[in-house]
């Protein structure tokens, strides 16, 4: 299924060019790790948060390719840490709530009856919250910071995975090999994550690329409202302090970070988007 998959994705020049920026911002969100440990393992100063204002708001040049900001400081290097926080939102909170979709997704798909009622209750429940208040709420409690957004993103965003995997769920438990399980006495935690998972992991893989952008686009909007993380360059943070001079004709930042989280999103989402087709084996040549 997974060479069919990829013979497919590799007909499709749009995935493959979404592809291509997927891996682009993977190498720079890790190369942003590696110099961000590295200064907090020498317990330096970092570049990109050192103050300059003799070089406050310079245009794109060859020093800058980006220009610098009010406070002196590349625009570059702090979109490069930027995208270090963009992945670190979207694959933690994806590893908060994907196990918990999953998880109540596959017990209530596979038990029914009272187990389901009870899952349904409480995806119905959560759903029915304001989401961007319920992840507010979190945020403030634990604190301003990461460890705000992680939580409050990953336990607030698990529902449409457990909808999804409890569907594929109920559908699979009906087909021959999961009844030939039952016959030969497999437990059904077994046959549920042995057996059944592995048939559906398509689905989450898929929904990992569509909920990585929604979670990046919501920590953005967090930080530009002041609560997501305070020590690092955010996006958000970075669209704030930009906003402030474009009526001042200092449009580099605001526009470079701006098309960053453009490129970012859009390149997750068509990539899902072209995923879903490659994986369906309902489609045929």
């Amino acid at each position: 299924m997974w060479g069919d998959a990829w013979r497919r994705l590799r007909k499709n020049r749009v995935a493959m060019l979404c592809l291509a920026l997927v891996a682009l911002f993977t190498l720079m969100a890790v190369y942003g790790e590696l110099v961000y440990r590295y200064h907090d393992f020498k317990d330096i100063t970092p570049s990109y948060q050192k103050t300059h204002l003799d070089l406050a708001f310079q245009p794109p040049s060859s020093k800058h390719w980006m220009g610098t900001d009010g406070l002196g400081r590349d625009v570059m290097s702090r979109l490069v840490q930027g995208v270090t926080i963009a992945y670190k939102v979207g694959i933690i909170t994806s590893l908060i709530a994907i196990p918990i979709g999953v998880f109540f997704g596959c017990i209530a798909g596979f038990f029914g009856g009272k187990v389901d009622d009870f899952v349904v209750w409480l995806y119905s429940t959560f759903a029915s919250m304001p989401g961007l208040l319920f992840i507010l709420a979190i945020a403030m409690v634990v604190g301003k910071g990461l460890l705000g957004i992680y939580l409050g993103i990953g336990l607030t965003t698990w529902v449409g995975i457990c909808r999804l995997v409890r569907g594929e769920v109920i559908k699979h438990k009906s087909q021959t090999y999961v009844q030939a399980a039952q016959a030969l006495g497999l437990g059904s935690g077994r046959i549920i994550f042995k057996h059944i998972l592995p048939n559906i992991s398509h689905v989450i893989i898929v929904t990992f690329t569509l909920r990585f952008p929604a979670a990046v686009g919501t920590e953005v909007f967090l930080s530009f409202l002041g609560i997501g993380v305070q020590d690092q360059p955010s996006w958000g943070l970075m669209i704030n302090s930009a906003r402030m001079r474009l009526w001042q004709g200092m449009w580099w930042e605001m526009t470079f970070v701006t098309l960053a989280v453009f490129l970012l999103v859009l390149a997750f989402n068509l990539l899902g988007d072209a995923l879903r087709d490659a994986l369906d084996p309902r489609l045929n040549d």
